[in-house]
């Protein structure tokens, strides 16, 4: 069983009484996952919700052509796959390890015996509420911008207001995430590089200019 302090440091949970907290970590477990290692595929048995504690996760939809359609990089301390608790059976996205990642794993019955508990099930369907809110908001930045927009959002979203940072994924993964080519993120790079309001060598991001 996790300690509870573990959970309450996410701020994902930050709102959920100590008792919900003491009763997710009852249910709960570690595990680790090796980066480009897949959690779980598209259309699997839903088995499990997820918290990611480090690292980084894509979920990804497999178009009819066998394309990727990248729907979401998660961030620490967000949780993810929560769907199969109450719409469906099977995982709609599959879920790889963008860098060396860290979980917390809910089994899903275990998740669905405490939803049976009123005071529980008030708390944790209010933190589903802000989820989705957030997620709106989401996507009304990803269809209202152009890609520097979605680049410097994307940023902010990751990273919140530091200037320097060691970033786990690579360009690739960044570009999917925004819905753009490695190409157009390169020349865009190299054009907020030149008017002096990020650089990317390497592994760090300077971010010259916030907002």
């Amino acid at each position: 069983m996790l300690n509870y302090h573990l959970l309450a440091e996410c701020n994902f949970f930050k709102d959920l009484s100590s008792e919900s907290l003491k009763a997710l970590a009852a249910i709960s477990s570690l595990k680790d996952l090796k980066k480009r290692a897949t959690l779980f595929r598209e259309g699997e048995t839903g088995r499990a919700i997820y918290l990611l504690r480090r690292g980084a996760i894509q979920l990804h939809k497999t178009t009819p052509d066998g394309g990727e359609v990248v729907i979401k990089v998660v961030q620490p301390s967000e949780v993810f796959a929560e769907v199969v608790l109450f719409e469906r059976a099977n995982y709609p996205v599959t879920a790889t390890a963008l860098a060396a990642s860290e979980l917390i794993v809910f089994p899903r019955e275990d998740v669905h015996n405490l939803l049976a508990t009123p005071g529980f099930r008030n708390d944790f369907i209010a933190m589903l509420m802000r989820k989705q809110r957030y997620l709106a908001d989401r996507l009304v930045q990803q269809t209202a911008q152009d890609v520097e927009g979605r680049l410097l959002w994307f940023f902010k979203e990751q990273f919140g207001d530091r200037k320097l940072v060691e970033i786990a994924i690579s360009k690739k993964d960044v570009a999917a995430a925004i819905g753009t080519t490695p190409e157009t993120l390169s020349r865009l790079l190299h054009r907020l590089k030149a008017r002096k309001i990020l650089s990317w060598s390497g592994k760090t991001l300077t971010r010259h200019r916030l907002g």
